[in-house]
C-alpha cells in the first residue's frame, strides 16, 4: 500500500519539473481574465494559483503512475532527474552576453 508521505516529495519534484511547461499554455486563461472585471493584481494571483495547482495535479498523477509502475523512490528519483535536466537545459540554452 502506498503511503501518502512517501508520495509527497516526488509529487513536489514532478510539479517543479512540470511547472513551466504546463503554465505556458495558460495564455487563453490569461486572455479570458484580461477581458473580465478582475483587477490586475487579482488576475495575476488567479493565474499563478491555477498554474501551481495544475502542476501539482499533473505532478501527483505522474508520481502515482510511476510509483505504481516502478516504486515511490524510483518515481521521486526520476522527478529529481527531470528537475535537474530542466535546469541544465535552461543554463545550456542561455547565450553568453559578454
Amino acid at each position: 500500500m502506498l503511503d501518502s508521505s512517501s508520495l509527497l516529495p516526488g509529487t513536489a519534484l514532478w510539479a517543479l519539473a512540470l511547472y513551466l511547461p504546463l503554465s505556458l499554455p495558460l495564455a487563453r486563461l490569461d486572455e479570458a481574465l484580461a477581458e473580465g472585471p478582475l483587477p490586475e493584481g487579482l488576475r495575476v494571483i488567479v493565474l499563478l494559483l491555477s498554474s501551481v495547482l495544475l502542476a501539482f495535479a499533473v505532478g501527483g498523477i505522474t508520481q502515482l503512475g510511476l510509483s505504481w509502475a516502478l516504486s515511490p523512490s524510483w518515481a521521486a528519483s526520476l522527478g529529481l532527474m527531470a528537475v535537474l535536466a530542466g535546469g541544465f537545459w535552461t543554463l545550456a540554452s542561455r547565450r553568453d552576453e559578454s
